[in-house]
């Protein structure tokens, strides 16, 4: 359907108390003001998103995802408020939908029945059972007749429930009309659009309200809506993908970064977070696992294991406190107590507890590159830049700083000798 977004982004956000600016406060790995970029997009080929406080942060962050989003900028000296956002803006389409830039779990699917009426003016509504501190907006016959401030309700009009959402689908001439007609005349000395509803319905017009769902629509205006948002975004994804055939044991203890993604049966343990672009194919995530920006295929991961971003896995069994960065493991047996990073470590090799791949000099970073079935003893250190041939050993203890060829036993020990009647003789007594 025709039709252009505006999306208001332009608030300072204070108290979020913080100096990034709100919109780009994260929930589930993305800017809260991602997730409205995409719902509008998913909508209209014509978004606009005013900005003022911290303009040029929020643009660079929105670039890369969203390069045809248009951006304007508020004279907020001259035109603050909501209605001082809109005005001076050029519509593309004959209906506009105006969002907040701060609606992280807005969808597509929450707006289009706002977009499917035919009014002057539609509006989102929702019901709260406890009102107090909102606006209240008075339906007659199924139209808004007023939107009133709690301060000024009459005893009757308090105890009505139904509360403005923040969200407008006008029509394009509506806005023409009455944008230049708003007045900063009131206490904040600021331009809202909620006196253009007040200006229609005195004209006539016909304004819609459409209740929508409280959730959807929730603003984030501190750090207390942010992780309240937050606790609601992570159970939509966790429900999208437990219903995709993901088993989650105690799901409300997991954590999954909205563009993590899953293939197959795969089976998730309690207190696992799974972050940024992960992709996890047929595996199983024990407790307490931390994976991000990696690619897990048919393995079993943990407990406690820490993937970091770059690593690829397949096949393999990686156990508790074994850390992997930037290496890529095929068929690999790691059971615990490990670093292996910036390496390239192949089939059938076993690493065994204490292993360490020593990969920064304090200057660089170089690589470690392990064949096929090598048998690591426990307590080794691999110096890189080095390179472990297929079929060797490397004996417990052992500080590898050469090439290992193929078929070898490597070893590095100290003689072990014995200093009779010591102990005694240190700490005394008999």
């Amino acid at each position: 359907m025709p039709l252009s977004v505006i999306v208001l982004a332009a608030g300072q956000g204070t108290r979020m108390k913080s100096e990034l600016p709100k919109v780009l406060h994260p929930i589930s790995g993305l800017p809260m003001l991602h997730y409205v970029l995409d719902a509008a997009k998913n909508l209209s080929d014509d978004v606009t998103v005013v900005l003022f406080h911290q303009h040029e942060r929020i643009r660079e962050a929105i670039a890369h995802d969203f390069p045809d989003v248009h951006i304007a900028l508020q004279d907020h000296a001259n035109y603050p408020g909501t209605g001082g956002a809109v005005m001076n803006l050029s519509f593309r389409h004959d209906k506009v939908l105006v969002l907040n830039g701060d609606m992280p779990l807005v969808t597509a699917e929450a707006l289009e029945p706002l977009v499917r009426e035919e009014a002057d003016i539609v509006m989102s509504v929702f019901d709260l059972a406890d009102p107090s501190g909102y606006g209240r907006v008075v339906v007659e016959e199924g139209e808004v007749v007023a939107i009133v401030e709690e301060k000024d309700c009459t005893p009757k009009q308090k105890r009505i429930k139904t509360v403005n959402a923040g969200v407008y689908c006008f029509k394009k001439e509506v806005l023409e009309r009455y944008l230049p007609l708003l007045s900063d005349d009131n206490a904040q000395k600021e331009y809202y659009l909620t006196d253009i509803v007040s200006m229609a319905r005195r004209e006539g017009r016909h304004i819609l309200p459409v209740w929508v769902e409280e959730e959807s629509f929730k603003g984030v205006n501190s750090r207390f809506d942010l992780a309240h948002a937050e606790e609601l975004m992570q159970r939509r994804i966790r429900e999208k993908w437990m219903r995709a055939g993901v088993t989650m044991h105690l799901p409300e203890t997991i954590f999954i970064d909205s563009r993590a993604a899953f293939v197959g049966e795969c089976e998730i343990d309690s207190g696992v977070s799974v972050l940024g672009e992960s992709l996890i194919t047929r595996s199983h995530l024990k407790t307490h696992t931390v994976v991000e920006e990696a690619d897990i295929k048919d393995s079993t991961i943990g407990p406690m294991a820490r993937i970091r971003p770059g690593s690829v896995i397949e096949a393999s069994q990686i156990g508790n406190f074994v850390e992997v960065k930037k290496s890529r493991l095929k068929g690999v047996k790691a059971g615990h107590l490990s670093y292996l990073g910036d390496a390239e470590i192949d089939e059938g090799t076993n690493i065994g507890a204490g292993t360490i791949t020593c990969n920064y000099d304090g200057k660089g970073k170089y690589k470690t590159i392990i064949g096929k079935r090598v048998f690591i003893g426990s307590d080794t250190q691999l110096v890189a830049p080095v390179k472990v041939e297929d079929e060797t050993i490397i004996a417990a203890g052992t500080t590898v700083t050469k090439d290992v060829p193929k078929g070898a036993l490597a070893i590095s020990r100290t003689p072990l000798k014995f200093v009779s009647g010591f102990f005694h003789r240190f700490f005394g007594g008999r």
